[in-house]
Order: structure tokens, then sequence, then C-alpha cells
């Protein structure tokens, strides 16, 4: 993706990484600083996502934590949320109404966003009859989202025999989310890992009578809830 992210884009991005399913947690030490996995994630330089985040801190929308980490501040985390279900609701409005593929639906969401207004997404809602979840799976609601996110665990952290239904997709690589869906590998889908061989990057599963295998970044994007 090209530089120029908007502000919205970014705090979408660190809201993602901000919370256990997905790919940034302050409090690990040893993980990647913040601000290369937005830019990894945005496809910026670093340089341009370490200017952004003092941006955002400069607003007291990101604060520095106890191991000068960054992470999203009350008022920071409340827009985040609010960005967050814009995004979705109007992911609903295009695949439902306008008749795009979920994985259009995220590029053009994130062109869309500042073009509706709150009101506006509010009658989107109410006419898309209160959707629960984004093409993708995430939940509307991020209260919900973040209650559910106990219950999944990534592909990647399943031990081989493992049986599971695909709950949500990362939607941050706009490629990846494209092979999702060619593949099949799309929400409420049931497959079982049958191999993992993460030194070789490379995991098996079996899914609709057949075996596939998918890089280990797919598998760490493809969020799901193991059988019990």
């Amino acid at each position: 993706m090209a530089q120029g992210h908007s502000t919205d884009e970014y705090l979408e991005t660190i809201y993602f990484l901000a919370f256990p399913i997905g790919e940034y947690t302050p409090q690990t030490s040893g993980s990647p600083t913040l601000a290369s996995r937005v830019a990894e994630m945005l496809g910026v330089s670093r340089a341009s996502a370490g200017e952004m985040l003092k941006r955002l801190e400069a607003d007291g929308l990101v604060e520095r934590g106890e191991h000068k980490e960054a992470i999203l501040t009350e008022s920071g985390r409340a827009r985040a949320e609010k960005v967050v279900r814009k995004h979705r609701i109007i992911e609903r409005l295009l695949t439902d109404f306008m008749g795009y593929t979920a994985a259009e639906a995220h590029v053009h969401a994130d062109e869309l966003g500042d073009t509706f207004s709150d009101d506006m997404v509010a009658r989107m809602e109410e006419k898309l009859g209160y959707p629960d979840r984004c093409p993708h799976g995430w939940p509307v609601d991020t209260d919900f989202e973040q209650a559910e996110n106990l219950e999944l665990e990534p592909l990647s952290a399943l031990t081989p025999g493992r049986h599971a239904t695909i709950i949500r997709l990362a939607e941050h690589d706009g490629e990846l989310l494209h092979w999702f869906y060619d593949e099949g590998l799309v929400p409420g889908t049931e497959l079982e890992l049958s191999a993992a061989e993460p030194a070789a990057g490379q995991f098996r599963v079996r899914v609709g009578g057949g075996e596939k295998a998918i890089s280990e970044k797919a598998a760490a994007s493809l969020f799901v809830r193991p059988a019990a």
C-alpha cells in the first residue's frame, strides 16, 4: 500500500494489533515495536509510522507504557473502536447491496471511511438489519469482539490433529484475503490441522474432503474456534 494513510487507518491498525487475537501485545517483552508492526501492515516505512505515532501521542490518542511501548489511550481506543465499527458496516453495505466481493469490500471501505457521517453510518446499519459481523467474520460490536477473542486462536497455534472452525480472517493483507476466498477458507468453514512445519513455514489442513498446503503467514491470519 502507498504511504499517506489517514489517522483513522493508523488507529484501526493499532486497534487490531493491540488485542490478544491480533499480532501485537504491548505487555509481551521481546515483541516487535509497534512502529515496525504498523509499518509492515500499512506498507509504509518505519520512519513514517514512527512520525505518525508521535502525532497520535501529541493528540492524546496514544501513550507510552511502562516499557516505553505505545498503547491506545482511553480516548484513542474509543476513536479506534468507532473507526472499526464504521469500516465493518461499510463493508456490509458494499457486499450486501452493491455486489462487491468480500475481499474487494475491505479495500473500498478503507477508501470510503471519511465519506460517510456518523448519521449516515447509523442509517446504513439500520437498513442492513443491524448485522452482527463484517464479511470477514469480525464482530461489529467491539465489546463482543474483545470477549470473543478469548475463545479464538490463530490456526498456527493449534497442534496437528485438532479440528476447528474459521471465525475471522485477518484483513490487512489484500492479496492474502483474496487467496482465502479463492481457496474457500472463509468464516464458518470447518477444517483439521493435519500437519505443522513452522520451521519450513508450511502447514497442511484438511477441508472439504481434500487437503491444502498453506503458508505460516496464512495460518497465522486465520482465527479459529477449536473444537471442544
